[in-house]
C-alpha cells in the first residue's frame, strides 16, 4: 500500500493524536508549511477511509477520524529518524494493542513482493535439489554457524564469526568470553536442528511448540521456561508488554490464529517473528525464539531459512521498536525481504 506525502502526514498526525477532526488536521498540516485547502484534506480523509486506513466516527461537523490497524500496519516510518527521538518524546503506544492480531491485514506483501519471494524460493529449490549428501551437510553446517552467530550477536553476544565456527565445529570456547555466550550459541545450533527435524509441526505456531523451542534456546542460561508470570520491559522504549499470565496466554492464541490466517509461508513467518517479539511471552530469549520460530515455519513449507548474516543489528532493533510502538511492519518488512533474498541466493541447506 502506497501513500502520498500528504496522506503520510495525515496518518502520522492520527498516530500522534489518536483522534482528530479534519479542521485540526488541516491546521496542523498548514503549520508544517503545506498550503492546502480544508476540502482537499477532507477528500484525502475520505480516500483513506475507503482504503480502510482511517475510520470516521460521528457525522457532520463532529466527524472525527482515527487510525485503523491497517493504517498502523502500513505506515511508512523512517525507523532511524523515529528512534533518534528520545523514547519519552515519541508518539508511539506504550501499551499492548489487543486489536492488532485479530485485525492484522492478510496482504502484508504486495503482489510484486510476493512474486519476488516465490521466484527466490524456486531458485533455491532448484539449486538444492540434487546436491550430494556431503555438500548438503557442509551447507547446513555453514547456515547453522552464521545463524547462531548473528542471532546471538543481535542479543549482545561478543563472539566473532570465527569464534562461533570453532565452537560449533571443534567445540572450542573462545578465551576471554563469558561461558554463557558459548551456551547461547550452542543453544541456537540445537534449536535449529530441532525445528529442522520437527518441521511439519511448525506450519503454524502454538503455545506448546513455542515453549519447546524457547526451552532449548535458554537451556543452562538461568532463564525460567514456560510463559512468564512477571512483567518485562523493553530497553529504549516506553512500550510495556503484557504483564498478566492470562492475557499472555490469550495473546499467544491470538497470534497463532493470525499466523494461521496468513495465506503464504512468508507472511506466516514474518507475522510470527514480529508477534513473538511484540508479545514477549517469556522471561528472556523472546527475540531468539521469534527468529527460530520464523525459520521453523519457512522450513515447514520448504522455503529458505534465514541466517540474518547480512542484517545491520541497529537497523534490526530500530525496525522492531517501530513495530512495538506504532505497529508498522514497513521497516521490518524491508529487512525480511532482503534477508530472504540473501538466504535463497547464498545457502543450499534444507
Amino acid at each position: 500500500m502506497r501513500f502520498s506525502s500528504r496522506q503520510q502526514k495525515i496518518i502520522f498526525l492520527l498516530i500522534e493524536n489518536g483522534t482528530a477532526q479534519s479542521s485540526f488536521i488541516h491546521a496542523e498540516i498548514a503549520k508544517r508549511g503545506e498550503n492546502v485547502s480544508l476540502i482537499t484534506i477532507k477528500r484525502e480523509l475520505a480516500e483513506l477511509a475507503n482504503q480502510g486506513v482511517v475510520a470516521a466516527r460521528g457525522g457532520g461537523r463532529s466527524t472525527a477520524y482515527t487510525i485503523t490497524t491497517r493504517g498502523r500496519t502500513f505506515a511508512d516510518v523512517n525507523a532511524r529518524e523515529y528512534c533518534a527521538i528520545e523514547p519519552d518524546k515519541r508518539h508511539g503506544m506504550s501499551k499492548y494493542n489487543f486489536d492488532f492480531f485479530p485485525e492484522m491485514p492478510l496482504d502484508i506483501f504486495s503482489d510484486t513482493e510476493q512474486k519476488t519471494l516465490e521466484n527466490a524460493t524456486m531458485e533455491y529449490a532448484q539449486r538444492t535439489e540434487h546436491l550430494p549428501p556431503a555438500i548438503q551437510k557442509k551447507e547446513l553446517e555453514r547456515l547453522i554457524i552464521e545463524l547462531s552467530w548473528k542471532s546471538s550477536r543481535i542479543e549482545g553476544n561478543t563472539y566473532t564469526l570465527l569464534d562461533t565456527e570453532k565452537l560449533i565445529i571443534e567445540n572450542r570456547e573462545a578465551l576471554g568470553h563469558d561461558r554463557a555466550e558459548a551456551r547461547m550459541i550452542i543453544n541456537h545450533k540445537n534449536a535449529f536442528l530441532f525445528i529442522r527435524e520437527r518441521a511439519p509441526e511448525f506450519k503454524t505456531i502454538t503455545r506448546a511448540n513455542l515453549e519447546q523451542l524457547h526451552a532449548i534456546l535458554v537451556s543452562d542460561l538461568s532463564v525460567g521456561t514456560g510463559l512468564r508470570k512477571k512483567p518485562v520491559g523493553v530497553t529504549g522504549s516506553p512500550y510495556r508488554p503484557l504483564d498478566n499470565l492470562y492475557q499472555i496466554q490469550k495473546g499467544v492464541d491470538a497470534l497463532s490464529q493470525a499466523v494461521s490466517r496468513m495465506q503464504t509461508p512468508y507472511a506466516k513467518a514474518m507475522t510470527a517473528l514480529l508477534g513473538i517479539s511484540y508479545l514477549q511471552p517469556f522471561e528472556d530469549g523472546n527475540k531468539r525464539t521469534a527468529r527460530l520460530a520464523a525459520n521453523a515455519i519457512l522450513l515447514a513449507y520448504e522455503c529458505a531459512p534465514l541466517s540474518y548474516r547480512s542484517v545491520d543489528e541497529n537497523e534490526y532493533r530500530e525496525a522492531m521498536l517501530v513495530f512495538y510502538e506504532i505497529n508498522s511492519i514497513m521497516p521490518f518488512k524491508k529487512i525480511f525481504l532482503a534477508q530472504y533474498l540473501f538466504a535463497a541466493e547464498n545457502y543450499a541447506a534444507k
